[in-house]
C-alpha cells in the first residue's frame, strides 16, 4: 500500500473567500448614537452596526422619505408621526422584546402615577401602540411602532450670580424671559423644543395663557411669536442654539445668564460650572421620550439582527452610558445593574455624589458632592408639565419659529 506523501508535501488548499461581516445601519441623532454605544454593540452582537448621525429635522425627513437607506430609526415619539405616515416602519412585536415587562409604566402609560403627566403634548403613550387600521394610539396591544428607550425632563440653566442659588427662590421658565438676563438669554433651534420653552415662560411669566400648551390655535401662535419679537428688538436674546457642542460654547464664553439646557452640557461647562446651574422649575419640566424602530423593508436574518439589537438596548450596558449624561432609560432595574451603586444613587435617586463621577467618554462630569437638580426619578417624572410634541398646526409653528430665531440669529452678526 502506498504511504501518504510527507506532510510538507500536501498542497494548502485555498481558504474560502472571507464573508462579508453582516451589518446594521442605525439612522438617529447625537442623543443616542454614541461611540461608546456602538463600539459595544458591535462586540456584544456579533455584526457591525454603522451610525448616520443627523440633526432632529433632516433625520426625521430622511426616514420617511428613505426607508430603504437604514435598519433602525432612533428618535424621538414626538418625531415619529410623519415616518409612520409614510409607510417607512413596520410594527415592532412586544413578544419578541425579553424584558417588555420591565419597562416603565412613564413609557408604557404615560405617567408613574396619576398625578404625573396633565395630558398636554406627545407623551409616548400616545404614539405607542399600532391600533386596527395601522394608526397610533394609546389603546394597549402586542404591536407597537417604537421601542421606548432613553427618556428625560428637560429644563433651563441659569447663573447663580444673576438669580441667585436657586434655593431661595424655586426657578421659573419665566427666566427665559426675565429682564434681569436682558441680552444674555438664549433659546432651542427647534420648533419642537424650544418652542415650548419659550411657551412655558410666556405662561410662566403672566404674559399668555394657552388653553391647552401642547396644541396651540393659529391665534396663540401668533401672540407667543409677537410676544418673542417684542422681546427680540429690546434685546432680550443673544442667540440660539442646536447641538450641545453650541449651548456650551455660549456658556464657556460667558454669553448667557438663562437658556434651555440639555443634561449632559452640564458636564462639560469648565469654570462656569460653579455659577451656571440645572433649574428645577416651578411650573414642571418639559419631558421627551426617544425610542427605536425598524424599517419597512428588514425581514429575515435581517429583521432578527434589528430584534436583537433592540433587545440589546434594554440590556444595561446602553442605559448605563444614557445615565452617565443624565438621560433617564425605560428598563431602569437592568440600568442599575450596569451601573455603581454610586452612580446609580446620584442619576436615578437624587443623592449626592458619593466620589467623582465619569461621563461616557471618560471625563469627571460630576464633582464629589454634587447633587442632582428635581431630585428622583420619580420626582422628576411626577413634575412633567409638557411633553415634546409636533401640533396640529406644527407646520405654521415652525415657518414663523424659524423666521423668528434667524432674526435672533442675525442681530449677532
Amino acid at each position: 500500500m502506498a504511504l501518504p506523501p510527507d506532510a510538507n508535501q500536501i498542497p494548502v488548499l485555498a481558504a474560502p473567500a472571507h464573508l462579508p461581516r453582516r451589518r446594521l445601519r442605525v439612522r438617529g441623532t447625537s442623543i443616542t448614537l454614541l461611540k461608546e454605544v456602538r463600539e459595544r454593540a458591535q462586540a456584544d452582537l456579533g455584526f457591525d452596526v454603522d451610525y448616520e448621525l443627523l440633526d432632529f429635522i433632516t433625520c426625521q425627513r430622511q426616514a420617511a422619505m428613505q426607508p430603504d437607506g437604514y435598519d433602525i430609526y432612533e428618535q424621538c415619539f414626538h418625531n415619529l408621526d410623519i415616518v409612520w405616515f409614510w409607510g417607512a416602519l413596520q410594527p415592532i412585536d412586544t413578544q419578541r422584546i425579553a424584558d417588555w415587562d420591565k419597562i416603565t409604566d412613564l413609557s408604557k402609560e404615560g405617567g408613574i402615577s396619576k398625578y404625573a403627566w396633565r395630558g398636554h403634548g406627545d407623551a409616548p403613550v400616545r404614539k405607542l401602540y399600532v391600533q386596527p387600521g395601522g394608526f397610533l394610539g394609546p389603546k394597549q396591544g402586542r404591536f407597537i411602532s417604537m421601542l421606548p428607550t432613553v427618556h428625560n425632563m428637560d429644563s433651563f440653566g441659569f447663573d447663580t450670580r444673576v438669580f441667585g442659588n436657586g434655593d431661595v427662590k424655586r426657578p421659573s421658565w419665566a427666566w427665559l424671559l426675565d429682564r434681569r438676563a436682558k441680552g444674555r438669554i438664549a433659546l432651542v433651534d427647534e420648533p419642537a423644543i424650544g418652542f415650548f420653552d419659550a411657551a412655558l415662560a410666556a405662561e410662566a411669566a403672566g404674559e399668555l395663557q394657552f388653553a391647552d400648551i401642547g396644541n396651540m390655535t393659529i391665534s396663540e401662535i401668533d401672540g407667543l411669536i409677537a410676544l418673542l419679537e417684542d422681546r427680540r428688538r429690546q434685546g432680550y436674546f443673544c442667540g440660539s442654539w442646536r447641538t450641545g457642542e453650541e449651548a456650551a460654547q455660549l456658556l464657556t464664553q460667558d454669553r448667557v445668564s438663562a437658556q434651555s439646557m440639555w443634561s449632559p452640557v452640564y458636564g462639560h461647562l469648565g469654570k462656569m460650572a460653579e455659577v451656571f446651574v440645572e433649574s428645577a422649575p416651578l411650573e414642571g419640566y418639559r419631558a421627551w421620550h426617544g425610542g427605536a424602530s425598524l424599517s419597512r423593508h428588514l425581514a429575515g436574518a435581517q429583521l432578527d439582527m434589528g430584534y436583537d439589537y433592540l433587545n440589546w438596548w434594554l440590556d444595561g450596558y446602553a442605559g448605563a452610558v444614557m445615565a452617565r449624561q443624565g438621560y433617564y432609560m425605560s428598563a431602569p432595574e437592568r440600568t442599575k445593574a450596569a451601573l455603581a451603586p454610586e452612580e446609580w444613587a446620584y442619576w436615578y435617586e437624587g443623592a449626592p455624589a458619593a466620589r467623582d463621577l465619569l461621563g461616557p467618554a471618560g471625563a469627571v462630569v460630576v464633582k464629589t458632592g454634587a447633587k442632582r437638580a428635581g431630585g428622583t426619578y420619580q420626582d422628576r417624572a411626577n413634575r412633567i408639565a409638557l411633553w415634546n410634541t409636533v401640533m396640529e398646526e406644527y407646520n405654521y409653528a415652525a415657518r414663523a419659529w424659524d423666521r423668528f430665531i434667524r432674526r435672533v440669529n442675525e442681530g449677532q452678526k
